[in-house]
């Protein structure tokens, strides 16, 4: 199959408004790239520490974020914060633009204090900040990128794409023993929670694409808030609206030498409603739904996914389709042990969404599909972050959208997918990012191993029992059948291989689920499609 086979077309991403696409020459994305993922926080921090400390005049580092903390070390050294790297990259010359949800109050458990203390100490340096709600009441801007673009040598520009976020928690490693800066999230996981999360770095003409995103945000004419009390507060703390125009965007960067790799961009943004929309996205943007959509039915023997959330009904259907259509087809999806957030308002809703998707995908083709979670060799359940999807060994998916309504439809979302541009075989970069994530898993590689990246010789090696779908299915089975026993025998002798472990089917009591709907409809999953769409039942 070809690429167009794979990748939404310039029109099927659904958004007449958008110059996305505009240099793509009638294509929905740009070839001559270099993907790198970067598995765990640990590693995607530190370079990006590295990146943002080369920085100087006339560098241009823009990036966006759901969470991010002034405070956070981006390493183990005390002087690599957030807010420090980017001070530096201030003082040696470097225009740095921050677009930031602005959030709710910490007593809800979000990080609106935070984002104004790090927007007010980066502004009083030169930056300029946005802290942007241009969001439907039960939405959020949840994309997490980072764009540096370098004035003398574009060959070195950069852009970081994923589901990390620059805050507190996200700086974990294969080992899984939680970021140093920890916070509590559910109690099974503890004060600093193991982390399990997905970044991908990006070289090549798709870092301009990136870019785009950045820009078509800063740029749009939509006030940041309509609250007259928040402009107030703002204007009080240096942070007005009236935000710097960006310099004029430079051509894209070179094509990668031996750079490979096509990249499509896929976005989610809400339909925000009539005189308070997005000028490049009037109507919003699913297509990341869209691009699912059209992936998935593409799969035929193996769909791979790990992701925060799996609570949708139209994300199963989906799946549900595809095992139907193919019968060779497996389904492996890694996931939370647990809700990460305690209480009936927010666990109960958590778990009926996943009633609503699990349990009719493994009602579809029982044998054939597997849900697991994940702990650490201590026994802690591992907190899956990770937004992934692997179709095949052809696409990939590496972002910041869950397997929701709520990611597709109602809060503002980036992943970037990625095929080789001669896809007429197993792409080396999905096979190596399958094969990766399962090498944690099944404690194939040491963590320390893993840290350093590995090369693909050696990871073909250990992972040879593991390179079809069948096999690596069975193989997972086996890892989670092994601890189950270990565990249910009081864990007596050794601690088997591995990581994982068997979901069990979710469920609720009848009044829970009851009790739990609203919650779950208009708090948890909410659906930011226009009313005429949600009839249609499309994207």
């Amino acid at each position: 199959m070809a690429i167009e086979d794979w990748f939404l077309s310039a029109s099927e991403r659904g958004n007449p408004d958008t110059h996305l696409d505009a240099s793509h020459c009638g294509r929905g994305w740009s070839t001559g790239n270099q993907a790198q993922p970067l598995v765990h926080g640990a590693r995607y921090f530190a370079q990006l520490c590295r990146c943002l400390s080369r920085v100087a005049a006339g560098d241009l580092v823009m990036f966006t974020d759901w969470q991010s903390n002034a405070d956070e070390r981006l390493t183990d050294d005390p002087a690599t914060t957030l807010s420090a790297v980017l001070i530096g990259a201030l003082d040696r010359g470097a225009d740095v633009r921050v677009l930031v949800w602005r959030s709710h109050t910490r007593v809800l458990g979000y990080s609106a204090e935070d984002h104004r203390s790090l927007g007010a100490l980066l502004q009083a340096r030169g930056a300029d900040v946005q802290l942007d709600m241009r969001v439907r009441a039960n939405g959020a801007h949840h994309q997490k990128f980072v764009v540096i673009r370098h004035a003398a040598d574009p060959r070195r520009d950069i852009a970081f794409v994923g589901g990390i976020d620059l805050c507190h928690t996200r700086r974990d490693d294969a080992r899984h023993a939680g970021d140093p800066q920890g916070g509590a999230i559910a109690a099974e996981y503890g004060d600093r929670p193991p982390w399990h999360d997905v970044q991908v770095a990006l070289r090549g003409p798709v870092v301009h694409d990136v870019e785009t995103v950045f820009r078509e945000r800063w740029q749009d004419g939509t006030p940041v808030t309509r609250n007259p009390l928040r402009r107030i507060r703002d204007a009080a703390a240096g942070l007005g609206e009236q935000n710097r125009p960006l310099p004029p965007q430079r051509p894209a960067p070179p094509p990668v030498e031996g750079g490979r790799h096509a990249v499509q961009l896929l976005r989610t943004y809400p339909a925000l409603g009539p005189g308070w929309s997005f000028g490049f996205a009037r109507s919003g943007e699913r297509s990341v739904a869209r691009g699912y959509a059209k992936a998935i039915g593409n799969a035929r023997r193996l769909i791979y996914v790990e992701d925060q959330f799996l609570w949708s009904t139209p994300a199963a259907r989906l799946i549900v389709a595809a095992l139907r259509a193919s019968p060779d087809l497996r389904v492996i999806v890694v996931l939370p042990q647990f809700p990460d957030q305690d209480g009936w308002v927010a666990r109960d809703p958590q778990l009926l969404g996943r009633m609503r998707a699990v349990l009719p995908v493994l009602r579809a083709a029982p044998g054939r599909v597997g849900f697991y979670g994940l702990e650490n060799h201590a026994g802690t359940p591992v907190y899956v972050h990770a937004k992934v999807c692997v179709l095949d060994d052809v696409w990939t998916s590496i972002g910041s959208d869950n397997f929701c309504r709520r990611s597709w439809t109602n809060d503002s979302e980036l992943s970037a997918a990625v095929m080789d541009e001669d896809p007429s075989g197993p792409s080396a970069y999905a096979r190596r990012v399958r094969l990766s994530l399962a090498a944690e898993h099944l404690d194939r590689l040491a963590p320390e191993e893993l840290a350093a990246g590995v090369d693909d010789a050696r990871l073909k090696a250990v992972m040879s029992d593991c390179i079809e779908a069948p096999d690596i299915f069975d193989r997972f089975a086996e890892a989670a059948g092994a601890l189950e026993r270990w565990h249910a025998s009081g864990r007596v002798g050794p601690r088997p291989p591995g990581r994982l472990r068997r979901l069990p089917d979710p469920s609720l009591p009848l009044v829970r689920r009851l009790l739990a709907a609203p919650a779950y409809r208009w708090l948890h999953d909410p659906d930011g499609r226009p009313r005429a769409m949600r009839r249609r039942g499309a994207f």
